[in-house]
Formats: structure tokens, C-alpha cells, sequence
């Protein structure tokens, strides 16, 4: 029984580890594709109203394929964090700051989540007829942001990562085995053909 318990054991730590470089060696390669739409999700925006370092990280990254011509239009998506600032407007506020103009931003600011980002995304694509999407996250995000796409609909996306990196990613990257897990077990949100 020791054995079939240290066995298990073993099992279920490598398949542990086996995830977590699975998730980011997907997360630290760029799929850098030309997309009519970016999409950015929300992060934590500092008590004087700037983006986090986080948070610049992943504008700084679609600014980027903005700048490049790889993409149309930047969704900026995110809630009302517990600092009290509406994040996809402080968001919108940077991209402008350093010169997108604002209406090539759209902003959602009810994407309290990475599933209701990606629902939003979907919807606004099928509004109006986008066909291709990259998405801009920390690197550990970007399995489970994806797989959010494809649950509602949206199988041609790419992906880049923001090149800012923190002690905290290793707590993320462990998180995000979980998450990916569970997003892959949710139900299909597609509309039907």
C-alpha cells in the first residue's frame, strides 16, 4: 500500500512539473500573427491611478504590435479593481498617453475575469466580423487565456507575452496549472454554426 501510495505520489508531482514547463514553454513563445484585434486583459492598476509594472508590461507588449502594423484595434479589458479605478479605463489612458489614438482602443470594463475577457472579445469579433485575434498577457496566462478564446468560439488567435518578470510569477505559474485544468473542463461558449 506504501508503495502504491509513494508511487501516485510521484506520479501526480511529475505530472505537476510536466504542466507547469508545458505552460510556460507555450506563454514564452511568441505566436506573433497580423490580427485585426489585441486583446489585453486587466491587472492591478497602483493606488495613484498609473498601471502596475505588471499591467505596463502587457500594454507596453501591444503597443508594441500596434506600432508594428500587427494588429487593428487594442481591446483593453478589466473591472473595477479593489483600489477603485475602472482598470480597462486607466488601460486606455496609457495606450492614448503614448500614442494610440482612442478610437483604436475599445474598452471593456466588466471583464472581472480571463473567461469574461474572452467573452467579450468573442462578441465584439462577431459584431464586427473580426477574424483574428492576439492576445497579450503575462506568459503563465496565455494557456488558459487561450483556451478561454476557444471556449467562446475563436480558434485564430496569437499570442505575446509581456517581458516583465517578478518573484511572484513562480506562485502564478503554479496557479495557473489549476486554472488551465478547470478552463479546459468548462462547456463550450461558441455560438452554433
Amino acid at each position: 500500500m506504501k508503495r502504491a501510495i509513494r508511487s501516485l505520489a510521484i506520479g501526480l508531482l511529475a505530472s505537476f512539473i510536466l504542466g507547469l514547463i508545458a505552460i510556460a514553454a507555450f506563454g514564452l513563445r511568441d505566436q506573433v500573427i497580423d490580427a485585426d484585434l489585441a486583446v489585453i486583459p486587466g491587472n492591478t492598476v497602483n493606488p495613484d491611478g498609473t498601471p502596475s509594472k505588471r499591467l505596463a508590461g502587457r500594454l507596453d507588449a501591444a503597443l508594441d504590435l500596434y506600432r508594428r502594423g500587427r494588429c487593428k484595434v487594442l481591446l483593453v479589458s478589466g473591472g473595477i479593481g479593489s483600489e477603485g479605478f475602472d482598470e480597462a479605463a486607466v488601460m486606455k489612458a496609457y495606450l492614448v498617453a503614448h500614442g494610440v489614438p482612442a478610437t483604436a482602443v475599445v474598452t471593456d470594463n466588466h471583464g472581472t475575469n480571463t473567461f469574461e475577457t474572452a467573452r467579450f472579445a468573442a462578441s465584439l469579433m462577431h459584431a464586427q466580423g473580426y477574424r483574428s485575434a492576439i492576445l497579450v498577457s503575462q506568459y503563465f496566462h496565455l494557456a488558459r487565456f487561450s483556451i478561454a478564446m476557444h471556449k467562446h468560439g475563436v480558434a485564430a488567435a496569437g499570442h505575446v507575452y509581456a517581458r516583465y518578470f517578478e518573484a511572484r510569477d513562480i506562485y502564478s505559474l503554479s496557479r495557473e496549472f489549476f486554472g488551465v485544468i478547470d478552463y479546459a473542463f468548462k462547456p463550450s461558449q461558441a455560438p452554433a454554426a
